[in-house]
């Protein structure tokens, strides 16, 4: 097998530049990395608690209050109590947020197609094959030596 750089080594300079690049396009909608996250995390999927959403997005649950404070008072989501327990606090993207998000989706794709567009057609599909696979490993799914 031909030496090459570790997997690491391969995706973080990736990740960083997938990150500048969206960086810029989320701040045109007014989002940062995390509230992107809360409205692709609500998606369109019906309501789900604060802890429930920070957890399948792999945020500190406290630490999430302040990015949906600012969602909510934008009017890009709702926070309600949960009929069968007061304490917990149900979440729903609003239209205006789904509106957002859509939009700032829309960029980012426009932004990824153009990177994919590097690659031939076949190794873009392979590629994308490839990382919906291993982007499906979570702490549920450890890699195993």
């Amino acid at each position: 097998m031909p030496d090459r750089p570790d997997l690491a080594a391969m995706t973080v300079p990736l990740t960083r530049a997938l990150i500048a690049a969206e960086t810029p396009i989320l701040r045109e909608h007014g989002l940062s990395m995390w509230a992107y996250a809360v409205l692709l995390g609500l998606d369109d999927r019906p309501v789900r608690t604060q802890a429930a959403l920070a957890e399948s997005i792999g945020a500190d649950k406290t630490r999430i209050i302040r990015v949906l404070d600012d969602l909510q008072r934008r009017g890009l989501i709702e926070r309600s109590p949960d009929p069968g327990d007061r304490r917990v606090r149900l979440l729903s993207i609003t239209p205006e947020g789904r509106r957002v998000r859509d939009g700032a989706r829309a960029g980012i794709r426009r932004m990824e197609e153009a990177l994919l567009a590097r690659l031939p057609a076949g190794d873009r599909e392979a590629f994308l094959r490839a990382l919906r696979v291993l982007s499906a490993l979570d702490q549920v799914n450890p890699i195993e030596p």
